[in-house]
């Protein structure tokens, strides 16, 4: 490929992303993904075969983002999560700092059985109603919880993260083999954002809040999409367990537990399915299809030769030095993106490469708005609550939260 096709591949490719971090217009994450995407194929720059290829690696994501989105949004409707965060207020006996800990604690379960876009999308809007019923004078702390604990918990179960699927791809390793390699660095990951966050908040935890919550009933259907959701993660944990992919049980779980609760519930089929995000399944095609077009630059293999060097050298700090690389770099290109070059790059490193690279795409985000699709959502879902977050004061939390974290679980890797 001439020099010239190279760098115009590459400026479209950062066009594109840069669409989907800046969102020039107000225009939607996936006008521009798919916009870079289709500007490629006009252009001449990527065949449509080579598209359609680079669309079709990304099925196993499609039907796991759809299946999340479908358990998720069910759960919101039936009033599931408000459920829970109602409860986590009256638990919290008017103690501010207790319910830190229970809205972290919350978040990290759904970040790990649920994904963490789900944490992002329908715990936000839970918990910030949750702090208007307990009158907390200033709800940033808990809000702050359900972003960072989305991508702090990301890698406990490979079906935590979509971005896991993106990076491991078709070598998916077993749940047995995953859970060994990255229970330690998730726990610790865990425990050193909680540890950063409590302490940056300690001021604002300090503040009562009240002790009178109103606990709203579960209906039947909201119980049912409880059991639902139960029985999906038993599902896709035995389906990790026999290293099957996650994309198709994912999928039908989502549909089979939205079917159960809509024949005790009053929602529509219609009505669950207009309220889901369907606008993240053309992102995340437009972004493989850019990497196949970056692919086709001869980038990844470039990447994957230096790698290999570095590796043999000193195979200790090609760990440090690729966890760190993209822990940072998925704050400047979004880990999605980030995630799928280096899966490619990666797919034949060592195993504790492999698992330092994916720490990094998972856990890095935290240090920005910009690094992750769940922060993305999760800013969003604070805009139709009316708060504001700048860019700044998330970088400054950021950088407190997530450096520690990202340091303390690549040293524990092994």
């Amino acid at each position: 490929m001439l020099p010239s096709h190279a760098e115009l591949i590459w400026a479209i490719a950062a066009a594109a992303t840069a669409g989907v971090i800046i969102r020039p217009f107000g225009w939607p994450e996936f006008v521009w993904a798919a916009g870079g995407a289709g500007l490629l194929i006009a252009c001449g720059l990527l065949s449509r075969t080579a598209a359609v290829v680079g669309i079709a690696r990304g099925t196993d994501v499609y039907l796991f983002l759809t299946g999340m989105m479908l358990l998720s949004e069910i759960a919101r409707q039936e009033g599931l999560f408000d459920w829970v965060a109602a409860y986590a207020a009256s638990a919290a006996r008017g103690s501010a700092a207790r319910l830190f800990t229970l809205v972290f604690g919350i978040g990290t379960a759904v970040t790990v059985f649920l994904s963490n876009d789900a944490t992002a999308v329908v715990l936000t809007p839970a918990v910030a109603a949750m702090t208007r019923a307990a009158r907390a004078e200033n709800p940033l702390p808990y809000l702050f919880a359900c972003a960072f604990i989305a991508n702090a918990a990301s890698f406990v179960l490979p079906i935590s993260n979509p971005a896991n699927l993106v990076i491991t791809g078709d070598a998916m390793p077993p749940l047995l083999e995953w859970l060994p390699r990255y229970a330690l660095p998730s726990a610790v990951s865990i425990l050193a954002t909680y540890a950063a966050l409590r302490w940056s908040q300690r001021a604002a935890l300090r503040q009562p809040i009240t002790r009178d919550i109103a606990l709203p009933p579960l209906s039947s259907a909201g119980l049912m999409a409880a059991i639902g959701i139960a029985g999906a993660a038993i599902a896709l944990l035995t389906a990790s367990a026999l290293g099957a992919q996650l994309g198709w049980p994912t999928f039908l779980a989502g549909g089979a537990t939205v079917a159960l609760v809509l024949t005790r519930s009053r929602n529509g089929v219609v009505n669950v399915l207009r309220h889901i995000s369907w606008g993240v399944l053309p992102l995340v095609a437009g972004l493989f299809v850019l990497v196949e077009a970056l692919q086709a630059t001869g980038v990844t293999r470039m990447l994957s030769s230096q790698l290999q060097r570095l590796a043999g050298q000193s195979p200790h700090f090609a760990v440090w030095a690729a966890g760190a690389v993209l822990g940072i770099g998925s704050n400047l290109v979004n880990n999605l993106p980030a995630g799928l070059i280096a899966g490619r790059v990666v797919a034949q490193a060592p195993d504790q490469l492999r698992a330092a690279v994916l720490i990094g795409v998972d856990l890095g985000p935290n240090l920005s708005v910009t690094g992750s699709l769940a922060t993305i959502l999760w800013l969003a879902a604070l805009k139709r609550e009316g708060i504001s977050i700048s860019a700044w004061t998330f970088l400054k939390l950021g950088a407190l939260v997530m450096l520690p974290a990202l340091a303390l679980s690549l040293s524990v890797l092994n």
